[in-house]
């Protein structure tokens, strides 16, 4: 069958939503839907991709069969084997199928498939490289709450311990404590106004609770307090950039949402190999689908 008898989807897939970009004799579209992160588990996963391939087909005007189809994949999770023997098991015929991690198909598109390094700073935190010879490296991506220096989640975490002193008295309360209680009071039913409403809070904070707070360190950047954080931010960016590459030759792009509040706190003797990303993980994820068609 010819390559352009067949359908080419790309797809960013996370544990909060999922994005896909089918490429169908020159034209292309997007489409957007709910989580297919593996740890919510592979029948779900495959559920909300089939369903935004149908979405997708639907945009373009077309019908056709999943064996007229090739499609490659970053999804979260992907690197758990387990999760992703199964979800491989269970997938439909299809012309062509690539399982990768949200992190390789984001350093594909931010690099264009060209040897490079990127930093996701998101809730969480990972590192991937590939380089000149072909080799791949990852970093991180242990979770949190291990893991995932630099993150948003990692941030949050620890600048609710300037609202803890701060309400306890080991600190005197200032702007900067009073902004991380409104942001905890805004994502809960009582407001956070003492040790015990504080101590309540944290007892059922989750990664994305504490990821909520990492705007209002950004903000008050400039409180000793955040700007140590912030700093070590970008010494765990730096630390990170020399496991993905000893040599440090690689273009390094950071990504995700907090990519551009943490590029200024990246030390200056690595600022030289920052560059910005091309593309995102979708942009990835469809380039490695084209690559899945015969030459």
């Amino acid at each position: 069958m010819a390559a352009d008898d067949m359908l080419l989807a790309g797809v960013d897939g996370g544990g909060s939503g999922t994005r896909l970009r089918a490429q169908w004799q020159g034209r292309c579209v997007e489409v957007t839907g709910g989580p297919s992160g593996l740890a919510l588990g592979v029948t779900q996963a495959w559920h909300t991709i089939l369903d935004l391939l149908k979405s997708a087909q639907q945009a373009l005007d077309i019908d056709l069969p999943t064996h007229q189809c090739r499609l490659a994949l970053g999804l979260a999770g992907a690197n758990q084997w387990a999760w992703r023997d199964a979800f491989m098991q269970a997938a439909p015929a299809l012309a062509g199928l690539r399982l990768e991690s949200d992190a390789f198909t984001t350093l594909v598109g931010a690099h264009r498939g060209q040897p490079g390094a990127i930093i996701a700073l998101g809730t969480g935190s990972v590192g991937e490289a590939l380089h000149n010879d072909g080799r791949r490296v990852s970093v991180g991506g242990y979770g949190f709450p291990s893991g995932d220096e630099a993150s948003g989640a990692w941030l949050g975490l620890r600048a609710s311990r300037h609202a803890q002193h701060a309400l306890d008295g080991r600190v005197s309360p200032d702007d900067f404590s009073r902004a991380l209680c409104e942001a905890m009071s805004s994502l809960s039913t009582a407001p956070v106004t003492c040790a015990a409403t504080l101590t309540h809070w944290l007892s059922s904070a989750d990664q994305t609770r504490f990821a909520a707070l990492a705007p209002v360190v950004i903000e008050y950047g400039d409180h000793p307090a955040a700007q140590a954080l912030l700093d070590q931010a970008g010494k765990d960016i730096a630390l990170m950039y020399q496991a993905l590459d000893q040599d440090r030759q690689l273009p390094l792009s950071l990504c995700g949402g907090l990519a551009a509040a943490l590029n200024p706190r990246v030390p200056e003797t690595l600022k030289h190999r920052l560059v910005p990303a091309q593309g995102a993980s979708v942009d990835g994820a469809l380039q490695l689908a084209g690559e899945l068609c015969p030459s």
